[in-house]
């Protein structure tokens, strides 16, 4: 891949930070510069299309803490209930 020279302004304590994570992870502090443009450049991406594209019906309204909770706890019961068959 190549790459293309740009300059920016950083606050001098930020970059004070990469020094010192460059110089403990043992890399140039260009590459982590590189790692936080790419970061960012993927942040902000707009992708063409949508991360879901199916629908799924439901009751249209947001379930209570309580109705999560025993979603989540009857999950975990068929789990790891030796009974139900479906054990890991």
């Amino acid at each position: 891949m190549s790459m293309k020279r740009t300059n920016v302004y950083a606050d001098p304590e930020d970059l004070a930070i990469i020094k010192e994570a460059a110089k403990r992870r043992g890399i140039s502090e260009a590459e982590i510069i590189r790692q936080g443009i790419h970061l960012a450049a993927m942040a902000n991406r707009v992708w063409d299309e949508p991360l879901f594209s199916r629908t799924f019906e439901g009751t249209g309204r947001t379930p209570s803490k309580a109705e999560i909770r025993d979603a989540v706890a009857d999950a975990v019961h068929r789990e790891t209930d030796p009974d139900s068959g479906t054990a890991a």
